[in-house]
């Protein structure tokens, strides 16, 4: 029925050529499977051997699948899953429920997981994964029940639903702020370090620019920009008295709960091209996703839509 199974290649081979044909990276894929990028790059060696043909095309500075590495690449993440699942459901009555949910990094490390405290307190007997990634998952396919997604607001995934808006304003430590005035001065920049966000991605509701033209600062010049391509990295500077930053509201609320950050002057800026979206997988109807989700929701209430806590 499934022909002769000792022409197969053996699972590791191709555990490893879909973790390469996801990430279109050898060394994304190592990270992944806790190998080196050589042992990734032998595997792939051996299975285009094995089979005959070529599956990735080697780019400058990227990898792409061939056509038929594309054929294999959708067998194989299928073949996959299926054996998850049943390997999942063989453990059933062995493990405790959990739930899996996707976040940005940012999103994760400074609204997500200062809260998960309150959750397990609630829901002992509930493990929660944190997979905590910039790229938007494919939920299904890497299974996935709920997910965190910073996106605009006109034109949502199905069944998403809303969680905040997106406010932004400018912050420093209380140390930092006690030394400044409510409306920065060119000769305050002059001895203010800039805390910037780049992560590559167009987001000019993030950058400096447009805050210095409105406060009259176009052309004056800060002590320092200390630049980062991970939002937490930015609060985490700023809590730690490095210079100012450029908050998220609903991500900086509990830092500013807790007087570990303070907004400097009262201008805030709503940003109508990005919001905070709770994304439900398909398969994920199940009782316990459904309750941290609900949690989730009754959370982002409490944080409020203007980010103020």
């Amino acid at each position: 029925m499934y022909g002769d199974v000792r022409k197969l290649p053996s699972l590791d081979p191709l555990k490893g050529f879909d973790a390469a044909a996801r990430h279109l990276s050898f060394t994304q894929a190592a990270a992944e499977l806790f190998l080196t990028q050589s042992a990734v790059s032998r595997q792939i060696q051996t299975l285009e051997s094995q089979l005959g043909v070529k599956l990735f095309r080697r780019e400058v500075r990227r990898l792409a699948l061939t056509p038929e590495g594309e054929v294999l690449a959708r067998a194989v993440a299928e073949m996959l899953a299926r054996l998850a699942e049943v390997c999942a459901g063989l453990r059933t009555g062995q493990r405790r429920p959990r739930v899996t949910v996707s976040a940005a990094v940012g999103v994760a490390a400074l609204w997500l997981v200062p809260r998960l405290a309150a959750f397990q307190e609630l829901e002992p007997d509930l493990d929660v994964l944190i997979s905590a990634d910039n790229r938007v998952v494919d939920l299904e396919r890497e299974g996935i029940d709920l997910a965190l997604r910073y996106i605009s607001p006109e034109a949502p995934p199905q069944g998403a639903t809303p969680l905040f808006d997106e406010v932004v304003f400018p912050v420093a430590s209380p140390a930092v702020a006690a030394g400044l005035p409510a409306v920065l001065r060119p000769e305050d920049l002059a001895k203010t370090t800039l805390l910037a966000f780049d992560s590559g991605n167009n987001t000019p509701w993030l950058s400096w620019e447009p805050w210095l033209l409105g406060l009259g600062l176009a052309r004056a010049k800060p002590k320092a920009v200390l630049q980062f391509n991970q939002y937490d990295q930015v609060i985490r500077a700023a809590e730690d008295g490095r210079g100012i930053a450029l908050a998220r509201g609903p991500l900086v609320a509990q830092s500013i709960a807790e007087g570990r950050l303070r907004q400097l002057g009262d201008a805030r800026r709503h940003v109508a091209a990005r919001a905070y979206f709770l994304v439900r997988a398909p398969h994920a109807a199940r009782p316990e996703v459904e309750r941290f989700a609900a949690w989730l929701l009754d959370e982002a209430r409490k944080t409020g839509v203007d980010g103020a806590g």
